[in-house]
C-alpha cells in the first residue's frame, strides 16, 4: 500500500515536469489560427490604472498610454489613499479618482473606475501603476476581439533587467506566457490571466464582480474561473505588449511571492471544479484550464521533485533515473521557451542563480499565510 501510495504522489508531482513539452509538442502539430472578421470597428476603450499609497511612476505610465496609436479611449486613475496634490494630467482623456475611502482592493478600484465613466466605454483594459505600454498595445488588442472574444490577455515584457532578481522574474514570465499565454490558447482553451495588459468588454468585466467582492491578491484568478464557468474563452494577444516593473531586490521578492502563493493556495480549487465542468460537458477549454489551474507555483512542484529523485536513490533507484529523465525534458521546455522568443542575454546569464532565487521564494512560502498583512501592493524603486 505505501509503495502504491508513493508512486501516486510521485506521479502527481512529476507530470508538472514533462506536461509542458506534451502541450508544446501538440501544439506544433495542432494550434489553431485565429480569424479575424472582416468588418472592423473602433472600439471605445476605458484603460483603468490603478494605485495604492504609491503615485511617483503614474506620470510615466500615463505618458505612455498617451502615446497609443489609438484615438477612441480614455484613461482613469484611481489613486487609492494616495497623496494626489501634486498630480496635475492636463490632457483631457485623463481623469484623475481619489475614492473618499480606502479601497484596498484592485476589483473595488476597477469597479469605482467604471461607476464614474465619463461615457459608455465597450471594453475595459487594467493597467498596473509601474506599467509602460507599447504604442500599437490596444491595436494588437482589437485583432483578437474583431475575431469576436470578450477577454484577451497580452504579454507582459520586462522594463527592467537591472539586477539578477529582475532577469530570473523575465525569464518565469517568458516561460508562463508562452505555455500557460501561447500554447494554450493556441491549443483551443484559454490563456491564463496575469493581473495585468488584459482587456475584456465591459459587460463581461462587470458581470464577473457584480456579485463578489474580492480583497487582498488574486482577482486575476477569480476573474479567469468566472469567465471559464460562463464557457468563454480567454484570447492571448502576443504583439500586445505592455512592460512590467520586474522585482529587483529581495524584499520585494518575498513580499510579491508570498501574496502570489498565498493566492494560489487560496484559489487553486477552482481547478477542480472547472476541469469537472469540462469533463462533464466534454469541454476542451474547460478541461485543461482546470488542469493548469491545479499546478503548484514553480518552484513548490521543482522541489517536491527534487525530493522525490532523491529518496528514490536509497529506495527505487530506477526510479531515480526517471525524475533525471523528466527533469531533462522539463529544462528543454524552459529553455524552448526564451529561444522561441526574443530573450536579452542577461537573462540567459541570470539563470545560473536560480538556485538563490528558489530559496528566496522558500522565504516567501513561510510568509505566505499572512502574506496580505504584510504588503498589499509592491514597492518599486522610481530609477529601476
Amino acid at each position: 500500500m505505501m509503495n502504491t501510495l508513493w508512486v501516486i504522489f510521485q506521479v502527481i508531482i512529476g507530470y508538472n515536469l514533462v506536461l509542458p513539452f506534451i502541450l508544446f509538442v501538440f501544439y506544433q502539430l495542432f494550434k489553431k489560427p485565429v480569424a479575424s472578421a472582416a468588418v472592423r470597428v473602433d472600439f471605445d476603450y476605458a484603460i483603468i490604472v490603478t494605485a495604492y499609497e504609491q503615485t511617483a511612476l503614474l506620470p510615466s505610465v500615463v505618458n505612455s498610454l498617451l502615446q497609443l496609436n489609438y484615438s477612441s479611449y480614455l484613461i482613469y486613475v484611481v489613486a487609492d489613499n494616495c497623496d494626489i496634490s501634486h498630480l496635475h494630467f492636463a490632457d483631457p482623456r485623463v481623469i484623475l479618482l481619489r475614492p473618499e475611502n480606502v479601497l484596498a482592493s484592485n476589483t473595488r478600484s476597477h469597479l469605482y473606475a467604471i461607476a464614474n465613466f465619463r461615457r459608455e466605454h465597450e471594453i475595459v483594459t487594467i493597467i498596473d501603476s509601474d506599467n509602460l505600454t507599447d504604442p500599437e498595445y490596444i491595436n494588437e488588442l482589437n485583432v483578437l476581439f474583431y475575431a469576436g472574444f470578450e477577454a484577451v490577455q497580452g504579454v507582459r515584457a520586462a522594463k527592467n533587467l537591472n539586477t539578477t532578481y529582475a532577469c530570473l522574474d523575465a525569464a518565469r514570465d517568458i516561460y508562463y506566457h508562452f505555455y500557460d499565454g501561447e500554447v494554450l490558447f493556441g491549443l483551443g482553451s484559454s490563456a491564463t490571466l496575469a493581473g495585468s495588459g488584459m482587456a475584456f468588454k465591459t459587460d463581461l468585466y462587470k458581470a464577473c464582480f457584480e456579485n463578489l467582492d474580492i480583497t487582498g491578491a488574486g482577482f486575476d484568478k477569480v476573474l479567469q474561473a468566472q469567465i471559464l464557468r460562463m464557457d468563454k474563452r480567454i484570447a492571448f494577444a502576443k504583439d500586445a505588449i505592455v512592460y512590467d516593473e520586474k522585482t529587483s531586490n529581495a524584499d520585494q521578492l518575498v513580499n510579491q511571492r508570498s501574496r502570489w502563493i498565498n493566492t494560489w493556495f487560496k484559489y487553486f480549487g477552482f481547478g477542480f471544479d472547472i476541469l469537472l465542468k469540462g469533463i462533464k460537458k466534454a469541454n476542451f477549454n474547460q478541461f485543461l484550464f482546470g488542469i493548469i489551474l491545479l499546478r503548484p507555483p514553480l518552484f513548490i512542484f521543482i522541489l517536491l521533485s527534487v525530493l522525490c529523485g532523491l529518496v528514490n536513490i536509497f529506495i527505487f533507484p530506477f526510479y531515480s533515473l526517471m525524475w533525471v529523465l523528466a527533469f531533462g525534458i522539463f529544462v528543454l521546455s524552459f529553455v524552448l521557451s526564451l529561444k522561441i522568443h526574443p530573450t536579452d542575454p542577461r537573462i540567459y546569464r541570470s539563470l545560473v542563480n536560480i538556485p538563490k532565487f528558489i530559496y528566496f521564494q522558500l522565504l516567501s512560502l513561510l510568509h505566505a499565510k499572512g502574506a496580505n498583512k504584510r504588503s498589499v501592493a509592491t514597492k518599486h524603486n522610481v530609477n529601476s
